[in-house]
């Protein structure tokens, strides 16, 4: 029997998701920039976000990397109620978490976890659920390098998720199944996929993982106030945006590695 699966079984739901909600940042509420709409109610894409961006000076942009759709961890699961979709401009950066769950699960259950993750987020009454409008993560990676599609709305679109508190407009979230606090092994699979994710994320923007962005704080829960700017790494880590621990340590000093990589992966010199 599978190591999660015996530790999951015996404790009560409501610990059991809470031990999955400890990294996760409130929901910024929908507002007035909800994209524009077409007349059969379907969300606009913004100029350029949903196509692969043509090559530019020679280069040739980075490759998707495969994606698990929802559909696939969602089977068979109940689901929740959701306000409609929102979208930003173009994805400028990425937030980098952890999911504060534990490190030595077989990767054949990370869509079960990410079903505990869900349930834990957009999930309500019985359940003991924050009763977000979905997951808030737009991407889960699991150790084996699994890359999962989290957040519904499209994965080549700036879908708005609920990762980043004051942030989530114009950013991607990505989670690392596990807890990665400073002296734990962050696997190789994990930190590739991460890159190759980052890659074509920012790819569609036209964006360098290693340069500097400036996004502007939409919530005084954030590390900067509503209202003010700030320049961030294109790759960066939850605790960059707001006062916590995650993603860890650990993973927090593999950004530099992450960043480096997924340049190379856009072929940037």
């Amino acid at each position: 029997m599978r190591v999660i699966r015996r530790r999951l079984r015996w404790l009560p739901g409501a610990l059991v998701l809470g031990l999955f909600l400890l990294c996760a940042a409130a929901v910024d509420r929908p507002g007035p920039e909800r994209l524009a709409t077409t007349a059969r109610g379907e969300p606009q894409a913004s100029a350029g976000s949903a196509k692969r961006v043509a090559a530019v000076g020679g280069r040739v942009p980075a490759a998707r990397p495969r994606i698990v759709p929802r559909s696939r961890w969602l089977a068979g699961a109940e689901t929740y109620h959701r306000d409609p979709i929102r979208y930003g401009d173009r994805v400028k950066a990425v937030f980098l978490h952890h999911t504060d769950s534990p490190n030595d699960y077989d990767c054949a259950d990370s869509p079960r976890i990410i079903r505990y993750l869900y349930a834990g987020q957009a999930g309500g009454g019985a359940s003991g659920g924050k009763e977000w409008d979905d997951i808030g993560y737009n991407f889960l990676v699991d150790r084996c390098g699994t890359v999962y599609e989290g957040r519904a709305g499209g994965i080549a679109r700036p879908v708005v998720g609920a990762h980043a508190q004051g942030f989530n407009r114009n950013t991607a979230g990505i989670a690392a199944i596990g807890t990665f606090t400073e002296g734990t092994p962050v696997p190789k699979a994990m930190t590739e996929a991460i890159a190759a994710l980052s890659a074509w994320k920012l790819d569609l923007s036209r964006i360098d993982p290693r340069s500097h962005v400036r996004l502007v704080s939409s919530n005084d829960l954030a590390r900067f106030r509503s209202g003010k700017a700030h320049n961030f790494f294109a790759v960066s880590g939850h605790r960059d945006g707001y006062e916590t621990f995650c993603p860890g340590l650990a993973l927090m000093g593999k950004l530099p590695e992450i960043r480096e990589r997924a340049a190379a992966l856009q072929n940037r010199l």
